[in-house]
């Protein structure tokens, strides 16, 4: 008889899940289930979630590069089809559907899920017991040059916006996910882009660099007046997909007063760059331990990508957030830096976005 998995000794916020598309796909395919029952389909639902400790995070609103694809495939990070721009209107469409059924949860949840506007609402959600969801968008495709939807989003929840997924928009390049490979491909911001990050600046939406290329972060960077926050991805010093961020970047981030939210995908972990899930969580310790070291303990979060990624076996779903919080306590992080990885962090760098 197997003993269940261990509880998070403290409330997790983390930094990216695609469980909304996740639940969007299943009903396009006829194959819809409820949030609110566990079922081991996909990392993510509320039983699981409570079992965890998890209790909330940015929900990302990311738009296929086909929407009515054959979505029972795995997703082929090599197939050109998946990196085809989306058109506007399409694209806000599609947002505004995964927003919907944000909005359809937080009703169905009868007050244990909340969409989360502040800060502050965030901390109450977390303290009460409710899940904490604060809206993310993945890849600005949704987004007209003018900001009209931009507005728009924002006054239906929208808190946290990465400018590009990995393919090239109106407002900028993301990277492939190529191993061994540099983020610095492709060039820097055009103007929309540009202006996006002021307007964000401007609305106090959170910017989130994963997926920008390394030209565009330098641009973002010079721009913003925001910290810079990386909402998923890992260390290119220990492995060096494009995905990752270079000890030059993660300086910039230290120096803005960001943070970068660790992914769990195992492509993005492992010094090999492969997809094998055998993968003890050590690896994830190691690059906890990486940027703790580079960026301070204020600095480093989670941003697992569930629903979005490939997991290592011993982190399983959900529910394996307690075994990598024994993990990272065996490591030798104390309580205090365990519970601003856990939330805190997160916390603070939407409080200092919305600043």
């Amino acid at each position: 008889m197997h003993s269940s998995p261990p509880h998070s000794p403290f409330p997790i916020f983390d930094g990216h899940n695609d469980t909304l598309l996740k639940f969007e796909i299943e009903m396009m395919k006829g194959q819809e289930r409820s949030f609110f029952e566990r079922d081991n389909t996909g990392h993510l639902d509320k039983v699981r979630a409570e079992e965890a400790g998890f209790a909330g995070g940015l929900f990302a609103m990311f738009v296929p590069s086909n929407p009515n694809q054959d979505f029972s495939k795995p997703f082929d990070p090599k197939d050109p089809a998946n990196y085809q721009p989306v058109p506007q209107k399409q694209a806000l469409d599609f947002t505004m559907r995964l927003i919907e059924r944000a909005e359809q949860l937080e009703t169905e949840s009868e007050g244990t899920v909340a969409i989360c506007r502040t800060p502050e609402e965030n901390r109450t959600a977390i303290e009460a017991g409710r899940m904490a969801v604060s809206l993310h968008i993945e890849g600005a495709e949704a987004i007209d040059t003018n900001f009209y939807a931009l507005e728009d989003l924002y006054r239906r929840g929208l808190r946290s916006l990465g400018p590009v997924w990995s393919r090239e928009n109106a407002f900028g390049y993301g990277v492939p996910m190529a191993y061994p490979a540099s983020p610095d491909i492709g060039p820097g911001l055009p103007e929309a882009g540009r202006d996006l990050v002021r307007a964000c600046n401007q609305l106090g939406i959170l910017l989130d660099v994963s997926h920008l290329n390394e030209k565009g972060f330098w641009d973002l960077a010079r721009i913003t007046d925001r910290p810079i926050v990386a909402s998923h991805s890992n260390v290119h010093a220990i492995c060096a997909s494009s995905r990752n961020l270079t000890d030059k970047q993660l300086d910039a981030i230290k120096e803005s007063g960001g943070l970068v939210g660790i992914n769990f995908h195992v492509a993005f972990l492992r010094p090999d760059g492969g997809y094998g899930r055998d993968m003890p969580l050590d690896v994830i310790a190691d690059h906890a331990a990486y940027l703790v070291d580079r960026l301070g303990e204020d600095s480093v979060a989670l941003g697992s990508d569930f629903d979005g990624c490939v997991l290592p076996r011993d982190l399983g779903d959900v529910t394996g957030l307690g075994r990598l919080m024994e993990t990272l306590d065996a490591r030798g992080f104390t309580g205090e830096v365990l519970e601003k990885i856990a939330y805190r962090n997160w916390i603070a760098a939407l409080e200092k976005a919305a600043a």
